[in-house]
């Protein structure tokens, strides 16, 4: 129940929690939380430690949501985890790392990656390593050692256009940027083409959407999280064992242990209240029948979100639901594992953002840092390899693309071309949220019409500078407090990066020129 601790940024933000008792008193209120993640498994946290009856519902087997993982048994006989994919823990994520500090207060779990190299296909690469992580520097420093940056380039650029990197600020972010996509952004500022592919798109493609149709204002807010805003800098962490065993089991050990109920594989079918008023109740039907509860968290995807409020016609109100039915999804994005029968040469870093191949995004090496991989790897004297691609065009045949996933591992890693697979495995999903110009008034907020139904989830409008993993979280633990507000409880302290520019002169700069700088329509 402390306080997420913060990492090495002095100007991390911090939000106290609304005052009140440290627990519930007399008979404890149930909460139903629908949906299993990260978002779903702050709320429950938020709740079951402060003596709140959570039962959480996750229709899947497994706890983790898009971070799951399942058993499957490989073509060589062995038994492996397969899952959506690689995922970074970033230094900034101060509310997830507290909430995967309940199973572990150490982070043991948790190794981190020596860089975060980018390689285009015309040769040129970038690496983190060796940026410094403080603001301005980080930037600085940036521009200085990679080679997509050269005096002509820098001359070229627009620096009234790039003001909004330098003083970003929720919501006002959205206000003045929502309304272009983060490609056209880029243009106008002028970024040299090699940077705009290697860096920026490479950032872009992480909310799996093509930057032609991704707000402005969600890269905007992005570079300020993990880059101008933060000094936390772009080297990440990753689980050393597969996600259920690393992440979720122990999560969901704790959970157990103050009381929680969870329901795996029980999908919910409809939440309708009771009766009216902010008092009045819900009911809950699922899977195993039905339940009677006194507050709702909603922690579910994008479509699943859109799918139970569309069977539920007594939640909220008119308008809200009519926002929530236009939410919309992200392109479908493909995972592909390769079990290989020979090694990846052993100076191919754990991980690799890419450009220029195709519809290639990265190239993790798995038995770089996953123990269960490594094993695996050890045994045979193999690999384990994962290919991304993000935002495929709807239309494209999935057994063309996973071809050309693998075919353009061999121009990345020519080594692997020689090598046998032993087992390969493609995952194809469609359920990440989509982020589109002029897209952010109909995202949610935690609130709705009745304050005894909140929402979490990474499309949640927080108000605060997060997003993907640490939306989630931070999302989830906000459903919590206000729920906890209501019965007179005090809540979960959050952190988050600072919410504003950190250079008192480059905010001044920018904004004083801010009203000529901001786009037309905007």
């Amino acid at each position: 129940m402390s306080a997420p601790r913060r990492g090495r940024d002095r100007k991390a933000r911090i939000l106290p929690a609304p005052s009140g008792r440290p627990r519930v008193t007399g008979e404890p209120p149930r909460v139903a939380v629908i949906g299993g993640g990260i978002a779903g498994l702050a709320a429950a946290t938020g709740l079951a430690e402060r003596g709140v009856r959570v039962t959480l519902y996750e229709r899947e087997p497994g706890l983790g949501g898009r971070l799951a993982g399942w058993p499957v048994e490989l073509a060589d006989g062995s038994s492996a985890t397969m899952s959506r994919g690689f995922h970074a823990f970033f230094r900034q994520y101060y509310n997830l790392r507290g909430l995967l500090r309940r199973a572990d207060p150490n982070l043991g779990m948790l190794t981190g990656l020596p860089d975060y190299p980018l390689q285009h296909s015309g040769g040129l690469r970038d690496s983190f390593a060796r940026v410094p992580r403080t603001p301005p520097w980080s930037a600085l420093g940036f521009a200085a050692l990679s080679p997509t940056f050269g005096r002509r380039d820098l001359a070229r650029m627009n620096p009234r256009a790039a003001l909004p990197l330098l003083d970003v600020r929720v919501p006002e972010v959205y206000e003045r940027l929502d309304g272009i996509s983060a490609a056209e952004l880029l243009s106008r500022i002028r970024f040299p083409e090699a940077a705009h592919h290697l860096a920026f798109e490479v950032f872009s493609r992480s909310f799996f959407a093509d930057p032609r149709r991704l707000s402005a204002a969600e890269m905007v807010l992005m570079f300020h999280i993990y880059f101008l805003g933060s000094s936390e800098g772009l080297l990440f962490d990753v689980p050393d064992e597969p996600f259920p065993q690393a992440l979720w089991e122990p999560l969901g050990a704790y959970l157990a242990g103050h009381g929680a109920e969870l329901r795996t594989g029980c999908a919910v079918e409809t939440v309708e209240p009771v009766r009216p008023g902010p008092d009045g109740g819900f009911t809950v039907t699922a899977a195993d029948g039905p339940l009677r509860c006194d507050a709702v968290v909603l922690a579910l995807d994008t479509g699943g979100l859109r799918e139970l409020v569309g069977r539920s016609p007594r939640l909220g109100n008119e308008h809200w639901r009519e926002r929530i039915a236009r939410l919309r999804t992200a392109p479908p994005f493909l995972v592909s594992r390769l079990w290989l029968d020979g090694p990846v040469a052993a100076d191919r870093p754990g991980f690799l953002g890419t450009s220029g191949y195709g519809p290639l995004d990265n190239v993790s090496v798995l038995d770089r840092w996953e123990g269960e991989a490594a094993r695996w790897a050890a045994r045979t004297g193999g690999s384990v390899v994962e290919l991304h691609a993000y935002a495929v065009d709807p239309a494209a045949d999935r057994r063309t693309e996973q071809e050309r996933l693998v075919a353009e591992l061999h121009r990345v890693y020519p080594e692997t071309g020689d090598a046998k697979i032993v087992d390969v495995r493609h995952e194809w999903r469609a359920d990440c949220p989509l982020f589109p110009v002029g897209g952010y008034r109909d995202r949610p907020t935690v609130h709705t019409p009745d304050p005894a139904l909140v929402v979490a989830g990474d499309l949640v409008r927080t108000g605060l500078p997060v997003a993907l993993m640490e939306r989630a979280a931070t999302s989830g633990f906000l459903a919590s407090n206000a729920l906890l507000e209501r019965w007179g409880v005090r809540g979960q302290t959050l952190w988050t990066v600072p919410q504003k520019g950190r250079t008192a002169l480059l905010r001044a700069l920018a904004g004083r020129l801010g009203t000529e700088a901001r786009p037309a329509g905007v």
